[in-house]
Order: C-alpha cells, then sequence, then structure tokens
C-alpha cells in the first residue's frame, strides 16, 4: 500500500478546556476525557496564548515520547494530570494501551481481506462552505483545521482516499473516544433484533443490582435512545458535576485518601438516581451506554470487548486486534474506551452500509442496521439544543441526519466519526486530536466536508468493489 503524505499547515480554532481539580489524575482524568459529551452549544474562545495549529502541534515535531528513554520534559504519564490536555493529547490519542489496563478485542486468527483501492486525487481539492460562513474552504483545508490524525474514505467498499498524520500510521491504533457508543449500541440493537433483549424490558427486571436506581423503569429502549430521565450532568466546567464521581469509579489507579464511593462503573451505575420522566427527551450520557453494556454482558454472559470479537471483529477481515480501557475490576468501558485501526472502523462501516453483510456472511441482522437508518423521535432530540443538528435525531446510539442521502454516524470528541451515506455509497472513518473536545468545534467544517465529498463521489463511475 502507498503511504500517502503528512499533512497540516493551516491554523485552527484556539481551544478551550476545563482542567479537573489537582486529586484528579491518572485514569480518573483518562475516564472523563474519553467520554467527554457531545457538547450541543459552540464553546468559548480561550484566553491566553494562542493555540498551536495542526503543523506546530505534530507530536513528531514536539518529541513527545522519543528515545530510550525519552527526556523527562518529553516524557508522558497517566499519572500526569495533563496527560490527555493538548498538545499533548496528540501523542496520547494513539497510545492508551502504553498507558492504562486494556483488553483485547481478538480478530481472529485468518488472513485480513484486503480493500481494494482506486485513489482519487482530486479529493483534496474539492470545494465546499463551512456552517455560518461564506468563505470556501477544500477538504485537505479541513483535514488541517480539524487535527485530523488519519482518515479514509470507502466508496462502495473501494478506497478513494486515506491520509495519515500526527500520532497515526496505517499500522497503529487510535482512541475511537465516544464512537465506542455506536459500537455498544449495534450489539444491542444486534440482541434486539435476535430475539436475546426485549427492547421494552426494564432495566431492572434485567440487572436486579439497578433495581434501586434511576434505570430500575427505564426500558432498554429508552436507554438506546438515550431518553432516560438521570440526575447525572457532563459539565466539565463543575467540579461539582456526577461525572467526576463517575471517573474517580473507573479509575484503576488508588483512590484518593479518604475515599469511599464506587470502585467500578457497574457499582457508580446503581448510585444514579432520577431526574424527570424517562422518555420526555434526549440526554446524551455516557452512563446510559455503560448500562447497556451490562445489559449485554448479563443477557450474553459476555462482557462487550468479548461479544464484538466473536460476532463482529472476526468477521470483518480485519488487519487488527482492537481494544477497550477498563476499569480496576476489568470492565471495559463501553461509553468510551474503544480504540482501532482506521482502516477496521471503516469495514466496520462498510458493514453498516451492507446491511450487515461481509464476504457473503449475515453478521449482523438487517432489521438492526434498518432501525438504526430509521432514526428515532426527532422532538425528543430537539429538545437537547444542538444548533447544528437541525432535524436530526439519535436512536441505537447513532446520530441520524434524516438528510436527503439518510446520513448517521457515530461521533467522537476531539473528532471521531465513522460517517455512512447509503444514497451516495459513501463510508467516511476519521481520527483526531483537536484541541477543543466539544463536536461543534468541528461540525461546521466536518458536516458539509463529508456531503460534499458523497455527492462528488456520486458523479463518478463507482469501482468494482470486493
Amino acid at each position: 500500500m502507498a503511504t500517502a503524505p503528512r499533512f497540516f499547515t493551516m491554523a485552527a480554532p484556539p481551544a478551550t478546556a476545563a482542567r479537573a481539580p489537582g486529586w484528579r489524575t491518572g485514569l480518573a482524568c483518562a475516564t472523563v476525557l474519553l467520554d467527554l459529551a457531545l457538547l450541543p452549544t459552540a464553546q468559548a474562545a480561550p484566553t491566553g496564548p494562542a493555540v498551536l495549529d495542526a503543523g506546530a502541534s505534530d507530536p513528531d515535531k514536539l518529541g513527545w515520547m522519543q528515545g530510550f528513554p525519552p527526556p523527562e520534559d518529553k516524557r508522558i504519564r497517566y499519572t500526569d494530570s495533563d496527560y490527555f490536555s493538548f498538545p499533548k493529547l496528540r501523542w496520547t490519542a494513539c497510545h492508551f494501551r502504553q498507558l492504562m489496563p486494556t483488553v483485547g478485542v481478538s480478530r481472529g486468527t485468518g488472513a485480513a481481506t484486503p480493500l481494494p483501492q482506486q485513489l482519487d486525487a482530486g479529493i483534496d481539492a474539492l470545494p465546499f462552505t463551512p456552517l455560518n460562513t461564506a468563505t470556501r474552504m477544500t477538504w485537505a483545508q479541513s483535514l488541517q483545521a480539524n487535527y485530523t490524525d488519519g482518515i479514509i474514505v470507502l466508496h462502495d467498499g473501494v478506497v478513494v482516499y486515506e491520509r495519515y498524520a500526527g500520532c497515526l500510521e496505517a499500522q497503529g491504533q487510535h482512541g475511537a473516544m465516544s464512537v465506542t457508543k455506536s459500537v455498544t449500541g449495534l450489539l444491542g440493537e444486534m440482541l434486539v433484533a435476535e430475539g436475546v433483549i426485549d427492547e421494552n424490558e426494564t432495566v431492572g427486571t434485567i440487572i436486579p443490582e439497578l433495581a434501586h436506581s434511576a434505570f430500575a423503569d427505564a426500558t432498554v429502549r429508552q436507554v438506546l435512545e438515550m431518553t432516560t430521565a438521570l440526575r447525572y450532568s457532563e459539565d466539565y466546567a463543575d467540579p461539582n458535576a456526577e461525572v467526576w464521581q463517575y471517573a474517580a469509579a473507573g479509575s484503576t489507579l488508588p483512590p484518593a485518601p479518604g475515599y469511599r464511593g464506587p470502585r467500578s462503573y457497574y457499582e457508580y451505575l446503581q448510585t444514579v438516581r432520577r431526574q424527570g420522566r424517562h422518555g420526555d427527551g434526549f440526554g446524551y450520557k455516557t452512563i446510559n451506554t455503560d448500562a447497556l453494556g451490562w445489559i449485554i454482558a448479563r443477557r450474553t454472559g459476555k462482557p462487550v470487548s468479548t461479544l464484538l470479537s466473536e460476532r463482529i471483529w472476526r468477521h470483518l477481515g480485519a488487519e487488527q486486534d482492537a481494544y477497550y480501557t477498563v476499569d480496576s475490576s476489568g470492565t471495559p468501558f463501553a461509553g468510551g474506551g474503544f480504540n482501532a485501526g482506521l482502516r477496521d472502523l471503516a469495514r466496520l462501516g462498510q458493514l453498516l452500509l451492507d446491511d450487515g453483510r461481509a464476504h457473503g456472511e449475515q453478521i449482523v441482522p438487517a432489521a438492526a442496521i434498518a432501525r438504526i437508518r430509521a432514526g428515532g423521535d426527532k422532538r425528543a432530540f430537539a429538545k437537547a439544543g444542538y444548533a447544528l443538528l437541525p432535524g436530526w435525531s439519535y436512536r441505537g446510539m447513532w446520530w441520524v441526519s434524516h438528510n436527503p442521502h439518510g446520513a448517521y454516524m457515530a461521533r467522537g470528541v476531539h473528532g471521531q466519526a465513522l460517517y455512512i451515506d447509503p444514497t451516495a455509497r459513501v463510508v467516511i472513518a476519521r481520527f483526531g486530536s483537536h484541541p477543543i473536545a466539544g463536536n461543534s468545534a468541528n461540525d461546521p467544517t466536518t458536516l458539509p466536508a463529508f456531503d460534499a465529498l458523497a455527492r462528488y463521489l456520486m458523479t463518478r463511475p463507482v469501482a468494482a468493489g470486493p
């Protein structure tokens, strides 16, 4: 495979990030940053020194973790409170398994299935207009603006574009952040379609340990669509927000002196209390996905890492094993801990594009993917106030655009994306390390760029697929 050139020249918007109090270090901080909410409103521009652009913040250029051992001022440790802060995050995003406990997702022992290539040199110059501006931008410029670490585009199963930068190479792996939620949601929808899980069953019935929590009388469907009524804040600027308690529960580090709180994801879920009425509106809360991960494990007898390997990853023709970060009990972080190779993430997208079939095998029930594509309740979603996503909805832990092409996507902070356009037969997988966590920082370029590329590819002949 020819390696595409590395890139970066264009400056990007400055970043803002809430900093945890000093005791919230290491993995507690990591847990939070891996599950950061996809903020519904734009983040305010910070004050202080200008943030390095994508070129200047390249981890190789900055010398992070180079040498044996690296110089002290270039080392990144997971016990450092800033190890996932910009610009260090531009290295960390590709190296979580060097820093914290993980569990593997095996690709099996078979040979990888090659992805055919027909690279299109014209894509870099493709113009589009970002949201809320009249200034045109090219596809290549958008990658730089969004601190893209890697991006691959499939058109009907054929690679038409592939680029790597920052910390990522073709053989490397990258944190998927909240794209993880959509992977967990896919497993959940698969089990619902197969009758293993009844979507109308209450969570407390499936998991008696949650019978006294806010999840008790929520249905599986409400969990899948995040319309549960939970007293849980993911406001990272608020030191008293519940997300910090969740982070502490998920940490594998020794607890702070005097800490008597939960020591695992499952223990924390049992403490969540009700706020409002289930089903009233969409509320993006990571703990829904970890509750779904528990439901999946309880009904199948397998953690999401094992189930994903057995039911999907071993059947994709994947090139690499994937992995999850885990808590101190070894529970995979179903809400944000998935890491994978870029090409394999694209293979997963192609599986959805092909209605659950790969290599002549029905891996995921077509009905499960049809349910995701149909989307959820637009009115419930609108209540959450995502100004950049008008008319969208959320179902099966996937974000559904309801645009003329029926595009839907998995989204993760700092620029992670898996975009599927069924009409154009296009899959776009991207890993990034944008200094601003919330997707509101990159959506104005990402969404019109993806749509413009899909429309462009519809005008060219479809290459012979696999």
